[in-house]
């Protein structure tokens, strides 16, 4: 351990990663815990200080519960002092700090103090929030804890109560607790790496906690990234795991029913030998023993919490993982070195930061050295160059044991992780932290597939995309895409749009991907808090049966909503032949990553047709409507039919937003709905460019995957005018406005063949159609009267006779009995309602007649026509009754004002009067709004004014003339004459209000003839009232017309472009002839739809069902052009990322200018440092002075670095994969040519020798002589050799290899002696030591039923006690064993081959796969070949008679003697010791036909009576699952039998 001063800040509380027994206590489910308040959640987190005071209140009465503190309870005098001088107990607390039951004198004799005895458990009183003094208002979490606490209640604190989200990544920081230098550059890299790796992850960064040494530093790079972070879902969880009789001031923190807040002081300088909190932990767990100023107390909990965290379970998008915990190493001693070794043995992988001194470089200097190269001196070398203040203390025995510990850590490779700034393309620690992780996965014994799907799933947890791209998608592992599907729905659900373009990349097909199953299993993973989730249920909770599960046609329901009901069903209801429901529990699948994947969601059933019609479709509504938008692009860019998809997102979008309540989430959605809206023009634009008659196409293309709609009606209702607006599109609709003819006929030549027939014939009108162009005849006239421009001039025509013949009427010809004019007149009224009447049901999409009825009278102009139809009905009818002539005159002549104002909508067609037309209609709504304004001040003057200068006015005719039509018409001049008594004539009015032709005098002096009201009074009101009504309310409509007009003007074109097609689409189909000619068509309509039942249908023009082979060719080609108009989108946002570093190199002059040459130009390594150097020099004559230095040249120096090392690692990866591959191919070559040579195929002579074959050979020869130098061991025994015996709280004497050996001279090896005792003491040798005992056995020899004989010969006995054959094990004794000496075993390895289902053996690298029987036993991870140390006086091992049934012993022995020997020797056991070890006989039971009886009935008599044994047959590979002296066994029998292994 390290001295006393190095310690002075707690060295041993950072140095806390081994693995203490742990106690049944923390096994404990949390539902045993005992809560007072159970339902506090996520949903319920506190929210700061200050919070609710119920939540505080359940918090204060669940952990004095559940959490306990220690108190030492008896006072037993210390020979030391307090620093202050003080008495003080053994605990180390002063008299004054115990309870007073502890300073009573006691009976008791005993002054020894005994802290099992002395300190007791009872309620915490230190926990609630903790505030620090001066440094700010950030608030974290602190609880008191004892250190027997379970540490399932401890992670039910942070998790349920603290609020704290179950982390994807558990990261350990360990090290030096002192103050420790670091090189500025290492540091940033180091706080950058880290505070990244756990922001990117949502990892938990656990550390000491202590305000020193790494501590300090994980403490400053999370208040680096806080400043320099606005994001609060950023946060950074870092636990202080620290104790609590070591911290200073700890006072501040007791408070017995909670601190809420508890403020903290931070002194370093008064602190003395404790230590001070930091500030920038969010959550502290001080851990008490009931001792004060003892250092090292919180480690075994620590311990134990990481373990208990490290195992939980953390699902999400249907993938569940393990959370995985990495230790970080920086700096540190002796404590972080047993750390290290410790994490190492129970397989957490280590990143040491090579630089940061002492053990962490020591370690990382012998990292890539052969073991046998790291030897006892070169060790003790290394100490004195990292150690050199303390080199002194090290003894002997402490380097010996250094040097084992540092052999066993580098011996696991692939759990150790050295980061070295700079090198081996490493730009971060982040980066380092997540290799080690995924290396350590990729090392566990896993087969292929589940060894690779783990570490994938660990990086989506992550969302460590490059992880995933760098690491896993390698040409080491080739990926089906069947494999990818499980965690592509993760990433859906999870919302990882990187890891979804990932998998794209790497094979997985949307259509193979995308399935009934998996499209419901989306839908029911809707995040809650989505708008579409709500209506999904509102639509489950309306139906009449009340399904209990969603289904695909609900999803339908509400979508139609959305896109509108001339849209199909996108997903028709089932019929009760069809399944209506998943065929596979899907809400409930786990993907567990400990064991074998649950896929059967992806399984196809033969019995249904489990895909969708159009998969990308479906995946892009599921991500449009939770509003997710890179996501939804990278669907997009995957879909067919993408302009309709983009408009039909428009649509959908547009609608959400209206009922999206939250007001951010509906601008986000209306601001996507436009990215949609400008793809759909990009790719039309792209389209129109290429092919204009083709995009035309796409515009009336039915499109069955949306609907049976098109592209041009979901613009439409999806109202996006600027698509419409498209110069494309309008010259679509100006083709469909000219019909037949072209569309550069003059309107002039028009008119002129409307107006004069013959000329049509003469070639003044030209015809797109060359047809039509050569006749003369009848088709010619049809196809010139059928152009909707020639039918919007005819109505115009006909609505201008129509309306100049309503006004004779009504001013000249307007007689008791109609006449002919007024007859004729009835005539064309009539067949105007019978066209309104055909427009009303004219339904081609079958929408049905509510709904048609509905969009009918959703148009203005359609409301307005039915008002004046009306209107006439009723006056027509006033007008045939006698006695109400006249009424019915003054009713049509209000109705032709209505019909006049139906002008404004023929001339909408203008370009000219269209736009001004909307201004208009836009203006009118300003109109409304201020004659409102405009009221208030009318009637509060007028009734003021009556009231004033009338007195009790009882006629109501007079009383409105005077409040509202006086006061309106004096806003416009006309003062009423007698408001300030000048003009006051008793002649104009009457006195009495009896004249009704005169309204009611002025109040007056009636003698007098003078006028009685306060003149001066209504004076000053009028001159107010025209101050405000005058002056103020009509400038503010003049400001607000001028406000209308320049926001409208701006888009007027567009809208008067889109509300174009409506009157287009009007006359497109509405009938050839002008009212009233128009009641022959309509004549001819009614014999067809109801005499002939002959359905209507739109016209090809607007929408055209398209040939399969003509679509298909359609949308391959649009998909290229789409294609094309994302390459530009990336071009345009390339050249935008140039001019902002072009911005910015001007911006600060030539350092900017310096770094966007290098980074335009690609420069080398060493122009890239000359660079770096040019831009240090410049900076202090170029930058800006209000700009800090490092803000900026840091940063372009951090991106030179990023940048190249980026290239250089890609290059040389790329590289380095290339040449493997041809390795690979020169080998199989070779492998081809020997074949072929062998069979007679070819001579010797001639044969070609491989350029690159002589280099593989030498490169395998050189890694098998590597390989070999690396194996465990070198020869040695090392399982034997490890620290810690199994089991059992034995610590062996540390061995290095060099030291194995009995020959070789190791002075001070003292092992200690451990013999168990056994349940079988009959048959098990003495316990002890004593001669007497151990001179009965017999050693080289057979010894009763036991033999002692070695397979190794004969062995060595010294002092009574036999010596294990292979060297030193660190241990005397027996251990765990029955007998010193040899204890035989036998191991049969039974197989058989790999066969599939059509009876076939499966091949693997061309070699057969074998299958071998295993057997796994409770408390194991591992599995194991069903052999051990038979009975005496039996033939087969314990384990084996436990999995076969007792009739069946005879039938397996009798198989051993027919069995083949493999190996018969040493195990290299963990059991094994100095005096007793294991030697076993393997031997080969294969079964060659799988019809072979002795399997089969093997196969009927495997039994297991534990419930917890289980039984299997594995394929045997080099990841399988096994103990390591088993795999030697299954690796020895695959090479008999030449198999894959």
């Amino acid at each position: 351990m390290e001295p006393r001063p190095l310690r002075k800040v707690g060295s041993e509380q950072e140095e806390g990663f081994g693995v203490q027994p742990r106690r049944m206590a923390d096994l404990g489910t949390v539902s045993n815990l005992r809560r007072s308040n159970s339902s506090l959640g996520k949903s319920h987190r506190l929210q700061g200080p200050f919070g609710s005071s119920e939540k505080h209140e359940n918090l204060s009465s669940w952990i004095p519960e559940n959490i306990k503190k220690k108190e030492c309870v008896y006072f037993v005098e210390s020979s030391k002092l307090s620093d202050a001088g003080k008495v003080v107990c053994e605990c180390g607390y002063t008299r004054e700090q115990h309870l007073k039951e502890a300073t009573k004198p006691h009976d008791s004799r005993d002054t020894e103090w005994d802290p099992k005895k002395h300190v007791q458990e009872m309620p915490t009183d230190a926990f609630g929030d903790i505030v620090f003094t001066g440094l700010g208002q950030k608030v974290g979490k602190y609880v008191r804890v004892s250190q027997d606490t379970p540490s399932s209640v401890i992670y039910h604190l942070m998790t349920q109560h603290w609020g704290l989200d179950v982390p994807n990544l558990l990261i350990s920081v360990t090290g030096g607790a002192k103050n420790f230098n670091m090189k500025p550059r290492l540091k940033s890299i180091f706080r950058r790496g880290l505070v990244k790796v756990a922001q990117t992850t949502g990892a938990w960064i656990i550390t000491g906690g202590s305000h020193a040494g790494v501590m300090k530093q994980v403490g400053e790079a999370v208040r680096d990234f806080s400043l320099g972070s606005s994001y609060k879902e950023g946060e950074v969880i870092t636990i202080g795991v620290a104790t609590w009789g070591t911290i200073h001031h700890r006072e501040g923190l007791v408070h017995p029913t909670g601190g809420f807040p508890a403020e903290y002081t931070l002194d370093e300088e008064g602190q003395g030998s404790l230590t001070c909190l930091d500030s920038n932990h969010s959550h502290f767990i001080l851990v008490d023993d009931g001792t004060h100023g003892q250092y090292g107390v919180e480690i075994p909990l620590r311990t134990k919490l990481e373990k208990f965290i490290s195992e939980q379970t953390k699902e999400r998008g249907g993938v569940a993982i393990k959370i995985p915990i990495v230790c970080v190493v920086l700096e540190g001693g002796p404590g972080t070195l047993h750390t290290i070794y410790n994490a190492i043995t129970h397989g957490t992988p280590c990143v040491v930061v090579e630089g940061s001194g002492r053990v962490a470089d020591v370690i990382a200097q012998v990292a890539s050295l052969p073991i046998s190269e790291i030897t006892i001196s070169l060790i003790q070398q290394k100490l004195g160059v990292f150690f050199q203040e303390m080199f002194e203390t090290f003894t002997e025995g402490s380097v010996v044991e250094w040097t084992k510990k540092i052999q066993d850590i580098v011996r696991r490779r692939q759990l150790l992780t050295i980061f070295r700034e700079g090198k081996d393309g490493q730009q971060d620690v982040d980066v380092a932290i997540l290799q080690a992780l995924l290396k350590a996965s990729r090392s566990q014994d896993h087969f292929g597939h589940e060894n690779w799907d783990h570490q994938l799933k660990l990086a989506v947890a992550w969302n460590r995309v490059d992880i995933a791209r760098s690491e896993i998608f390698t040409d080491e592992w080739q990926w089906k895409p069947s494999d990818l599907h499980p965690t592509m729905t993760a990433a859906l659900i999870s919302n990882k749009p990187e890891f979804v373009k990932l998998f794209l990349e790497n094979g997985v097909q949307l259509k193979e991907f995308v399935t009934w199953d998996t499209l419901l299993y989306l839908y029911e993973n809707l995040e809650p808090s989505c708008l579409f989730h709500s209506k999904l249920q509102k639509v489950l909770a309306e139906e009449p049966e009340r399904p209990a599960c969603l289904q695909m046609h609900h999803v339908a329901q509400v979508l139609r909503e959305l896109l509108g009901d001339f849209t199909q069903p996108l997903y028709p209801r089932p019929r009760h032949s069809d399944r209506p429901r998943l065929s596979l529990p899907v809400p409930h699948i786990k993907l567990n990553v400990q064991g074998v994947s649950l896929r059967s969601l992806y399984k196809r059933s033969s019995g249904h047709m489990t895909f969708t019609m159009d998969p990308v479709r479906d995946l892009l509504i599921w991500a449009i409507v939770q509003n997710r938008r890179e996501l939804a692009g990278i669907i997009w860019a995957q879909s067919q039919d993408c302009t309709a998809a983009a408009l039909a997102c428009s649509r959908i979008l547009k609608e959400l937003s209206k009922e999206e309540e939250d007001t951010d989430t509906s601008e986000e959605m209306l601001a996507l709905a436009d990215e949609y809206e400008l793809r759909a023009i990009g790719v039309f634009t792209e389209c129109y460019r290429k092919d204009e008659e083709r995009a035309q196409k796409l515009l009336t293309r039915v499109s069955e995957a949306w609907g049976k709609t098109t592209c041009l009606q979901l613009a439409l209702e999806a109202k996006d005018m600027k698509f419409v607006s498209h110069g494309g599109i309008q010259a679509f609709l100006t083709k469909v406005w000219w019909g037949q003819l072209c569309v550069d006929n003059g309107l002039w030549r028009v008119a002129l063949c409307m107006l004069a027939f013959p000329l049509l014939f003469t070639g003044l009108i030209s015809f797109r159609e060359k047809r039509l162009q050569a006749v003369r005849g009848p088709a010619r006239a049809r196809a010139f009267f059928n152009a909707p421009v020639v039918i919007f001039h005819l109505n115009i025509l006909s609505y201008f006779a129509f309306l100049c013949l309503f006004a004779y009427v009504l001013m000249v010809d307007f007689q008791p009995a109609p006449s002919w004019c007024e007859c004729a007149i009835y005539l064309w009224l009539f067949s105007l309602v019978c066209e309104e009447t055909r427009q009303l049901f004219y339904d081609p999409d079958e929408c049905g007649l509510m709904k048609k009825a509905a969009l009918y009278f959703s148009d203005f102009w359609n409301k307005l026509d039915v008002g004046a139809i009306l209107l006439f009905i009723a006056g027509l009818t006033c007008r045939l009754i006698p006695a109400t002539l006249y009424a019915g005159r003054v009713v049509l002549s209000l109705d032709f004002i209505m019909f006049c104002l139906r002008l404004m909508h023929i001339f909408t067609v203008s370009k000219t009067l269209g736009p001004k037309i909307i201004i208009v209609k836009r203006m009118m709504k300003d109109v409304f709004f201020f004659l409102f304004l405009l009221a208030v001040w009318v009637v509060s003057f007028g009734v003021a004014k009556q009231a004033i200068l009338i007195h009790n006015e009882r006629r109501v005719d007079w009383i409105f003339r005077g409040v509202v039509y006086h006061s309106y018409l004096t806003i416009f001049g006309q003062i009423p004459a007698y408001i300030d008594g000048v003009n006051f004539n008793p002649d104009q009015c009457s006195p009495n209000g009896t004249d009704p032709y005169k309204p009611k005098c002025p109040e007056s002096d009636m003698a007098r003839h003078e006028p009685a009201f306060p003149e001066w009074l209504t004076v000053l009101l009028l001159c107010l009232y025209l101050l405000f009504a005058n002056i103020l309310l009509l400038n503010l409509l003049i400001a607000m017309f001028n406000y209308t007009f320049q926001q409208v003007q701006e888009h007027t074109d567009q809208i008067w472009k889109f509300q174009r097609h409506d009157l287009i689409e009007e006359y497109h189909g509405r009938p050839p002839a002008p009212p009233p000619f128009i009641l022959l068509s309509h004549l001819q309509l009614f014999i067809r739809r109801v005499v002939l039942k002959i359905p209507a249908r739109r016209h090809r023009q607007l929408k055209n069902k398209l040939e399969k082979n003509e679509e298909a060719a359609l949308l391959s080609w649009e998909i290229y052009l789409k294609e094309n108009y994302l390459q530009s989108q990336q071009f345009q946002q390339r050249q935008q990322l140039e001019q902002k570093i072009g911005h910015i190199s001007d911006k600060y002059g030539r350092p900017g200018r310096a770094l966007w040459a290098c980074r335009r130009a690609g420069v080398s390594d060493t122009l890239g440092c000359k660079s770096r150097q040019f831009l240090r020099r410049t900076v202090t004559g170029s930058r800006d002075p209000k700009v800090p230095q490092t803000s900026w040249v840091d940063t372009m120096v951090d991106l030179l670095d990023r940048d190249r090392l980026k290239r250089s690692g890609s290059v040389a990866q790329r590289l380095a994969s290339l040449e493997e591959q041809v390795a690979q191919t020169a080998t199989a070559l070779h492998w081809i040519v020997r074949t072929l040579r062998d069979s007679g195929f070819g001579s010797e002579t001639g044969v070609p020798i491989l350029a690159s074959q002589k280099a593989a050979e030498e490169q395998d020869l050189e890694l098998g002589s590597r390989k070999k130098a690396e194996e465990p061991g070198d020869g040695y025994h090392v399982d034997a050799r490890h620290l810690l015996y199994p089991s059992r709280c034995v610590t062996r004497f540390p061995v290095p290899n060099e030291k194995v050996p009995w020959e070789t001279e190791f002075l001070i090896y003292n092992p200690p002696f451990y013999s168990a005792e056994r349940k079988d003491a009959a048959t098990t040798d003495p316990v002890g030591d004593v001669p007497e005992l151990l001179s009965e056995i017999s050693f080289n020899a057979v010894d009763g039923q036991t033999d002692r004989r070695s397979f190794h010969g004969p062995y060595a006995v010294r002092g009574g006690l036999p010596l294990n054959p292979m060297g030193r094990t660190g241990l005397r004794g027996r251990g765990s064993l029955s007998c010193f000496g040899p204890n035989h075993a036998l191991h049969p390895v039974v197989t058989r081959w790999r066969r599939n289902e059509d009876g076939a053996i499966c091949r693997k690298s061309i070699k057969k796969m074998l299958e071998v029987l295993v057997v796994k036993v409770p408390h194991s991870e591992l599995w194991a070949l069903p052999g051990g140390s038979p009975e005496p006086g039996e033939t087969l091992p314990r384990k084996l008679k436990q999995i076969l049934r007792e009739e069946s012993w005879p039938c397996f022995e009798n198989l051993l003697k027919h069995s083949t020997e493999v190996y018969k020797g040493y195990m290299d056991d963990p059991r094994n010791t100095d005096n007793a070890w294991i030697e076993t006989v393997a031997v080969s039971i294969h079964f060659q036909d799988q019809n072979d009886v002795e399997l089969k009935r093997l196969n009927s008599n495997l039994h297991t009576h534990d419930q917890d044994v289980s039984i299997r047959w594995q394929v045997v590979d080099k990841r399988i699952p096994v103990y390591a002296n088993h795999k030697t066994l299954l690796q020895k029998v695959a090479t008999l039998f030449g198999a894959h292994y």
